[in-house]
């Protein structure tokens, strides 16, 4: 049996930059982080000849294939298309969080699940190509309305700036913090879950449509890329990142008119009114979790004004997609 795992995301600055409709021309950059919540898929050998079906698939439903082609579930479908399995073989696949959530989880299980089966063939596969085929398959294949970071950062994992110039050429630059200051950054997060699922790809179809109007405030939400990673590499107060955060979200809610909305906006004030320097809506908008960027004694303020929200405590920096039982 194989058991692979990959890490979702936090994306605190740059989101928007990473779809190619921004970076092809401009170029595009993220300051992210992965955190220790992962997707997991077990792989393991199906004696089909035995059985009157091929291939068994499990995630919230069972599928029992006989035919790759007949599988419901699209990136299951695709990814073992992609890697020329057609029988004899069962996955499994089970999360730490659910998907729709802003943490990048489809693009997680796609790296995955693309790492799981080049494993069971026998493949060893570098981060990069693992990257690349997960867009490959998101995008080209699936036609999804993704960017390029998700799979990136659950490939790699870590804390990151990463720079993309085309779907195949990207650079991920490690953030060269000090443990003390990663200790000290990480105590300032509080997440909240707004209750709020939607698909991502359907909320940036509306903001891609806008990409030309939207041309500065894009490149004013890169520059803030730059900027985080000087604040967090030096030896600025950290409250300066949480005001670049409230600015990030500022800018971000003016590309179109679907980011947020009136209960997002509510629950934003009320972690601002508390002592939250700043935040923003994680993911493409319109729902998932609520990143605040607050001083720890303001955290016992904020899990009191958010008591009926599910919160989720984290930890960075968390490793990339790796094989962990095989």
């Amino acid at each position: 049996m194989i058991i692979s795992r990959a890490p979702v995301r936090i994306s605190f600055f740059g989101g928007g930059t990473d779809y190619p409709e921004f970076f092809l021309k401009e170029g595009g950059a993220v300051l992210a982080t992965a955190i220790n919540k992962y997707s997991y898929v077990t792989a393991s050998h199906f004696l089909s000849h035995l059985f009157d079906y091929s291939i068994r698939i499990s995630y919230r439903k069972v599928e029992l294939a006989r035919e790759v082609g007949t599988i419901e579930h699209a990136v299951f479908r695709e990814c073992l298309k992609f890697c020329k399995l057609e029988k004899d073989i069962e996955l499994h696949n089970v999360a730490d969080l659910p998907a729709f959530t802003g943490l990048g989880s489809s693009s997680t299980f796609t790296v995955s699940l693309l790492h799981a089966l080049h494993a069971f063939q026998g493949r060893f596969i570098n981060p990069y190509d693992l990257a690349r085929q997960a867009i490959t398959i998101e995008r080209h294949v699936l036609k999804e309305n993704v960017g390029c970071q998700d799979q990136v950062m659950a490939a790699f994992g870590g804390f990151n700036l990463v720079e993309f110039h085309t779907e195949e050429d990207f650079q991920v630059k490690p953030l060269p913090l000090k443990p003390e200051r990663l200790a000290e950054f990480e105590q300032h997060l509080f997440l909240v879950f707004t209750g709020i699922k939607r698909k991502a790809s359907d909320v940036v179809a509306h903001q891609l449509k806008r990409v030309n109007e939207n041309l500065p405030v894009l490149r004013s939400m890169r520059e803030m890329v730059y900027q985080g990673f000087d604040i967090l590499t030096g030896t600025s107060p950290l409250q300066e990142f949480g005001e670049l955060l409230h600015r990030a979200w500022e800018a971000k809610r003016t590309l179109d008119g679907g980011v947020s909305n009136p209960e997002i906006d509510a629950l934003y004030q009320r972690g601002l009114e508390v002592g939250a320097w700043g935040g923003k809506l994680l993911g493409a908008g319109g729902g998932g979790f609520l990143l605040f960027f607050a001083p720890p004694p303001v955290h016992p303020r904020l899990a009191e004004v958010f008591a009926e929200r599910q919160l989720l405590p984290v930890k960075l920096n968390a490793p990339g997609s790796q094989i962990i039982f095989s």
